[in-house]
């Protein structure tokens, strides 16, 4: 029954997307079906909206269709096989016809727009890639945070212990391998053999290698960690690439992975692991120094800065520091106060609701996206309410600045937050908490620091969010007034609205 109603959901946005035809790629991340698509004009934008399962569309370097998690890893499989159904079927492509020189200039200023919109920086390429290396693992570093949250708990009750020893095994086995993971994602990502990137990282966490003296010092297994294993991955790529080019066919299959390993093998040994462990103890001595020195300034700038910094998709650039600080630590001080951020953002959709009372589409949007928002998936609101109004965005940033605030101050009193895995925020990261205190301190101040997110957003929002003709425009029931009837009366007292309406 749940396969068919994922198919049902595929099913229902692929001719909303230009139809199997239109597909050039299919991917997802945890919250987000991410599509390439060879003409965007093709895209029935406002259809795929008002499917019951989307939640909101975003459009950048690919065209992406918000459905939650959980729900995004069930429907890509089965979007993925009715794209391939319909190519399949597809009839064969018409003769090419000769093409003027309109046409071609045509053409050529079409690209152009397209190039312009999409902002394809290097930069900004540069972090989808490294997204791309570290979003696969969310979903083992979730499960096994959550296993060592569990053991944790039994092992201060003191339940269980003929089970925790083998609780703690699974827990830890993924991080303690969490390197070859990488180096294989990244050899995978930047187009070489994924089994010989996953080769290489290999080294960094073998025992032997404590046997091995590097810049007069003796390295140490995991020495270096994800970074390291990164670097090594992306060495080895290069190196293969440059083997495939220059090595005859007859000897290759036998020369080429052996150069590979061999060379990148000792960089890494020799170089990276020393290099990429300096680097790696310096995020984690600043991220701890960030919050135990500035404690409250470092959360206001970090929760009220995070949202923007998602809208421009800079966000990705934090995804290998918080998993350095998990492998180092075993938890990432910096994603509670990151997460703050949502608190602002349901707080903000809250005061929208309730300023709005006869924005009718509008407030069905905030009631069916605020249950995904309290759990930490803000897309919804985001890209369906705040940012389309303008000003309860920066509102809802007020908000996410006061909750960093409030965790970031007791980090620096002493009382560290952190979560052991990343992906989920908001109430969904209650599991994942861990910290320098116990337990029930760490949920505390994490909750809290949500009610304070929740409070200021609000607050900030009804109060400043809306200017007086913003209130005019936009506080009237934009059904009633399409379909052409009258809008709802206005309380007592309340300026009557003009004809301009918002969509949700």
């Amino acid at each position: 029954m749940a396969d068919s109603k994922n198919r049902a959901t595929a099913a229902a946005i692929l001719p909303l997307v230009g139809g199997a035809s239109n597909i050039t790629s299919v991917a997802h991340c945890m919250t987000r079906l991410r599509l390439g698509l060879a003409d965007r004009a093709l895209v029935d934008e406002d259809a795929l909206k008002a499917l019951p399962d989307v939640m909101g569309v975003v459009d950048d370097e690919t065209y992406q269709i918000v459905l939650g998690p959980g729900k995004v890893a069930r429907v890509t499989p089965e979007f993925e096989t009715l794209v391939e159904e319909g190519k399949a079927a597809a009839p064969a492509a018409p003769e090419p016809h000769a093409v003027t020189a309109d046409e071609l200039a045509a053409q050529g200023a079409e690209l152009r727009a397209a190039r312009k919109a999409k902002n394809a920086t290097p930069f900004k390429l540069f972090l989808r890639r490294i997204a791309n290396i570290f979003v696969p693992l969310i979903p083992a570093l979730i499960g096994c945070g959550i296993i060592a949250g569990i053991n944790g708990l039994l092992i201060n009750l003191h339940w269980l212990p003929g089970v925790t020893p083998a609780l703690a095994a699974i827990a830890s086995g993924f991080m303690a391998l969490i390197a070859v993971f990488v180096g294989h994602n990244t050899a995978k990502e930047f187009g070489g053999t994924p089994i010989l990137g996953g080769a290489v990282a290999a080294i960094i966490v073998y025992a032997g290698v404590a046997n091995i003296e590097a810049f007069g010092q003796k390295l140490s297994p995991g020495q270096g960690g994800v970074l390291g294993a990164l670097g090594a991955a992306v060495l080895a790529t290069y190196i293969e690439k440059w083997c495939r080019k220059w090595v005859p066919e007859a000897v290759d299959v036998l020369v080429t992975p052996t150069l590979t390993v061999l060379v990148s093998g000792l960089v890494t040994i020799f170089g990276l692991m020393f290099v990429a462990g300096e680097i790696s103890t310096g995020i984690g001595t600043a991220a701890n120094w960030l919050l135990d020195n500035t404690g409250a300034f470092a959360g206001l700038v970090l929760g009220g800065l995070f949202l923007p910094l998602v809208m421009l998709g800079l966000h990705q650039a934090l995804i290998p520091i918080h998993t350095t600080l998990i492998e180092q630590q075993g938890y990432t001080v910096l994603l509670p106060v990151l997460a703050m951020a949502g608190a602002g953002q349901v707080g903000c959709a809250i005061a929208v609701f309730k300023r709005l009372k006869h924005n009718k589409s509008i407030r069905t949007t905030i009631k069916s996206a605020l249950p995904a928002g309290f759990l930490g998936v803000g897309e919804p609101l985001i890209y369906g309410v705040s940012l389309p109004l303008g000003r309860p965005f920066i509102t809802a940033c007020v908000g996410g600045a006061a909750g960093g605030a409030f965790v970031g101050f007791f980090s620096m009193i002493g009382d560290k937050v952190g979560s052991t895995a990343i992906g989920p925020s908001g109430w969904a990261l209650f599991p994942l908490l861990d910290g320098n205190k116990g337990l029930g301190t760490t949920v505390a101040i994490y909750g809290a620091g949500l009610l304070v997110g929740y409070i200021v957003g609000f607050v900030a929002t009804y109060f400043f969010g809306f200017s007086k003709q913003m209130l005019v425009d936009l506080n009237v029931d934009t059904r009633e007034a399409a379909a052409g009837g009258s809008p709802e009366p206005l309380a007592p007292g309340e300026p009557a609205p003009s004809k301009v309406t918002a969509s949700a």
